[in-house]
């Protein structure tokens, strides 16, 4: 017999679909929202907490894009969270229309939350404790305001949870990095201590839905120090401690950290030379991402041939005598995605491009691409701070042009700076010197400016000339040397 309960959240069901639909452009992890309204299918809705308000955990393709997930609250009248948390109302025979909101917004839910994990599990969603863990029990939980591709919530300084909005199959990347990491002991990181999952019967298979970690104490994160220093160097402020900013030494510190968590994740992991198919498969998929981002932004096209000829000179590198190291590796490094704390920076959310298959995040790869990650961010920053001095975005004309461009110039030699003391610490701190090998570290330094390229194009338009200054440079040094 259906009860109260359950035709209530079959009424929710069928309206989600629509609701969804109008809700999800204007979400910022949300990867169609350029397509306009998507045709939403909801495949599980699960109750997870009861009550009023309740907690629902929704599963739901999105067009030709899925699995996607969202953390729904769900009360009788107003919901408590801002206007644009609210995906939608349903009306209740009777009572108070239902009101479905974006439940991370919502301190109390994230507290009672934290409460359902460890108790037995029940259903196609489990919450599940990591052997040896502890959750901070009754500590509100607090929502990131940061642009992610995923939404972490922040219980005081003790835990922090991260919502997948992309399912991941099976057990996370991220699970099995930090797991690593922490079974080294040798280098600062985030221990896991909880995951929420479905089950292999589920209509929705196994997937991993969430990672609780613990919160790691900052003082913040590299890409506001990178930028502010940044931001000083250009206005004069910082030039009589170094002409280029006080910012090389942390740069040096980063690059140590990063071989030092390099080593830790090969040790723990495993390395090995690539061989020869999947030297071939790295080359391959070189290639379909250049494809792709030739594709999704037309003014890459001048340098098409450029890139192809750097993929190509690539080649007798990765299938030669002498193939790179592979590994599993960070896997979407940059300056926002390290912290600074008092035992020196770590690195944190190891899930690699949200964009790419949880296979190929799981691929051993050449060490450098992280490093060229980096790299590339350093030039991001010194570019976004060029933009705030100029007050307009990178590439649009304004008045005194003259003094724009003494300010690019400089943003570039900070950007060089900091990216020679990240390589010279990278280098001390175990790794192989990226200066001694130029040719992979441009290959996957284009091949990230490509992929920002696609995500600019896409989210912000008016940054589009970053990565594409980025492959111009890069392609003029291809020139050069072809």
């Amino acid at each position: 017999m259906t009860t109260l309960v359950d035709a209530e959240l079959e009424r929710v069901r069928v309206a989600l679909d629509g609701l969804l639909a109008g809700w999800l452009p204007g979400r910022r992890w949300f990867a169609g929202k350029d397509a306009g309204a998507p045709l939403v299918t909801t495949r599980l809705l699960e109750r997870v907490l009861p009550g009023d308000p309740a907690l629902l955990v929704a599963v739901f393709d999105a067009g030709a894009d899925g699995p996607y997930q969202a953390l729904i609250g769900m009360c009788r009248g107003p919901a408590p969270v801002p206007s644009e948390a609210v995906i939608g109302r349903l009306s209740a025979p009777g009572g108070p229309a239902l009101t479905l909101y974006e439940a991370t917004q919502e301190p109390e839910l994230m507290t009672r939350l934290l409460e359902r994990f460890g108790a037995d599990g029940h259903g196609p969603v489990r919450f599940e404790c990591l052997p040896g863990s502890e959750l901070p029990l009754g500590v509100p939980g607090v929502a990131s305001t940061a642009e992610q591709s995923n939404t972490s919530v922040a219980f005081a300084d003790r835990a922090m949870f991260k919502v997948l909005r992309r399912p991941v199959p099976g057990t996370s990347p991220e699970l099995e990095l930090l797991g690593a990491l922490q079974r080294a002991g040798s280098v600062p990181s985030a221990a896991p201590l909880a995951q929420v999952h479905t089950t292999a019967e589920s209509p929705v298979g196994a997937l991993t839905l969430g990672i609780v970690q613990e919160f790691v104490r900052s003082g913040g994160d590299g890409w506001a120090a990178a930028t502010g220093q940044a931001r000083a160097c250009l206005t004069g402020g910082d030039r009589t401690e170094a002409p280029l900013g006080g910012f090389a030494e942390e740069s040096y510190r980063l690059g140590l950290a990063t071989a030092r968590v390099h080593t830790a994740l090969a040790e723990q992991l495993g390395s090995r030379p690539i061989g020869g198919p999947e030297g071939t498969a790295l080359l391959d998929l070189l290639g379909e991402r250049l494809a792709e981002g030739l594709r999704a932004v037309p003014d890459l096209a001048p340098y098409a041939d450029a890139l192809r000829a750097l993929h190509e000179g690539l080649r007798e590198s990765v299938l030669g005598d002498r193939p790179p190291l592979v590994q599993r590796i960070h896997g979407d490094l940059h300056l926002g995605q390290v912290l600074r704390t008092e035992q020196g920076w770590v690195l944190i959310d190891f899930e690699g491009e949200p964009g790419h298959s949880p296979e190929e995040r799981r691929r051993p790869q050449p060490a450098l691409r992280d490093v060229a990650a980096m790299l590339r961010s350093f030039d991001y920053a010194a570019h976004h701070a060029l933009s705030e001095v100029l007050g307009r975005p990178p590439g649009e004309p304004g008045p005194d042009e003259p003094r724009a461009a003494g300010w690019a110039r400089r943003a570039t030699a900070w950007a060089v700076h900091n990216r020679q003391a990240y390589c010279a610490g990278y280098a001390a701190g175990g790794g192989q010197d990226p200066r001694r090998a130029p040719l992979l570290v441009r290959a996957f330094e284009a091949d990230k400016a490509v992929y920002e390229a696609v995500y600019e194009a896409h989210n912000r338009p008016a940054w589009l000339p970053i990565p594409l200054a980025a492959v111009r440079r890069l392609t003029e040094e291809i020139r050069q040397q072809y």
